[in-house]
């Protein structure tokens, strides 16, 4: 006998079918003689429609109302499964945030789990019931209902697996599993049996939408075995697990993209000490994120060239900083591009390995494609390039680590 935490998101309960179809899956596994706990989302769409109600009502809106307004879909999905589950003669019990409860800190709309109380649940479960947890949700430090922000379902999941201390948290999607790349790019991508969380991580970070970082992150700290599966297809999905249980490594194991990044160029900045700390300290401070960083040392050798980027959403704000310093930082000018895509060839393999970087490098210039930014981790070489060459840089990194599912 296993416990096993489920987790469903929205699509997978997008309306009363799905939900009965959720049902009779947890219905197996219940059948089989296994624990089980469900982590459900909101059904398709509705936590879009409460925001939006929220915002409708009031552009300022109270962050703890605006909580209790976009937690309540979460809270639908799971009485609707409890009672789908009951009709089918399978004892089950829904339960929210506050009353398991799932401690958060009070920073609402994107609270953090401090800690959760399982005593209550746990008894639940030896007796066979099982538990229909809404996710998303939690209670914070001043008693009201806290919500998680993104991808706060998969870190309900992965949070709950480990304070149960289940065999396994499966994550069910819209997808199959994990794969080399963007199926819909690649169509002999490959399905990968397992993949590391280190993998994961960097690959969910770049753009790949299976799982969310932090939900990841946390599987890791915790050691939470994570499986993530079709809703729709019974087939076999991949697993995400410990370094350790990946007998012979792949040098590569995919290749990520991200079209969410925009590249600035501050040009003539007088190469001083302190400079970057001036360039980057008042980014920080506004909590732009930035990534890729190149510095060039102009001719003269009193100049230099800084070119990093940001999440393109923050284009806008990074601009209005970096005009704000003219004043404080002497630069001739600025020049931004939206037009940029983020390449990843991703690897634990690569620890062990050299030459990674020159195949990429040599498979990107045969297509005639430009790098105009380079950085590199232990498992990951990224590098920008123009985005109208996405695809086409994507199928030739595929191809040229091998990583194509072989011709039927």
């Amino acid at each position: 006998m296993a416990r096993i935490v489920k987790k469903f998101g929205g699509t997978s309960v997008g309306d009363l079918s799905r939900i009965r179809n959720v049902a009779a899956r947890v219905k197996r596994t219940v059948d089989a003689g296994h624990q089980v706990a469900v982590v459900v989302s909101a059904m398709a769409g509705t936590t879009d429609q409460l925001v939006s109600f929220c915002r409708d009502a009031s552009p300022m809106h109270d962050a703890r109302e605006y909580d209790a307004v976009v937690s309540a879909g979460e809270q639908i999905t799971a009485g609707l499964l409890a009672i789908i589950l009951q009709e089918m003669g399978v004892s089950a019990r829904s339960w929210l945030g506050w009353q398991i409860p799932i401690r958060t800190d009070g920073v609402h709309g994107a609270a953090k789990i401090d800690a959760i109380e399982v005593a209550s649940l746990e008894e639940r479960l030896q007796d066979g019931q099982v538990a229909v947890v809404a996710g998303f949700q939690g209670l914070g430090d001043d008693n009201r209902i806290t919500t998680l922000g993104r991808g706060g379902s998969d870190t309900t999941a992965v949070a709950l697996a480990a304070a149960l201390k289940a065999d396994r948290c499966d994550i069910y999607t819209d997808v199959d599993g994990v794969y080399t790349t963007d199926p819909r790019i690649v169509p002999r991508a490959r399905k990968l049996e397992k993949v590391t969380y280190e993998e994961m991580l960097e690959m969910a970070s770049l753009g790949a939408k299976v799982l969310h970082t932090r939900s990841v992150a946390l599987a890791m700290r915790h050691g939470v075995r994570l499986q993530v599966l079709s809703s729709f297809d019974d087939v076999p999905g991949t697993l995400v697990v410990g370094e350790d249980e990946i007998v012979e490594q792949e040098l590569v194991t995919g290749i990520a993209y991200s079209k969410n990044d925009a590249k600035l160029t501050v040009f003539g900045v007088t190469d001083k000490p302190g400079i970057s700390a001036a360039i980057f300290g008042p980014l920080a401070e506004g909590h732009i994120n930035v990534d890729m960083i190149v510095q060039n040392i102009g001719k003269d050798g009193k100049t230099t060239d800084v070119t990093f980027t940001v999440p393109s959403t923050e284009l806008k704000h990074t601009l209005k900083i970096l005009e704000d310093l003219k004043d404080r930082v002497d630069y001739d000018g600025i020049v931004a591009d939206n037009n940029v895509v983020k390449l990843s060839v991703v690897g634990v393999g690569m620890r062990s390995h050299v030459g990674i970087a020159r195949k990429m490098f040599e498979a990107l210039a045969d297509k005639g494609i430009n790098i105009q930014v380079i950085s590199t981790s232990e498992i990951k070489i990224s590098v920008l390039v123009d985005a109208a060459y996405t695809e086409l840089a994507v199928r030739a990194l595929h191809t040229a680590y091998g990583l194509d599912e072989p011709a039927q």
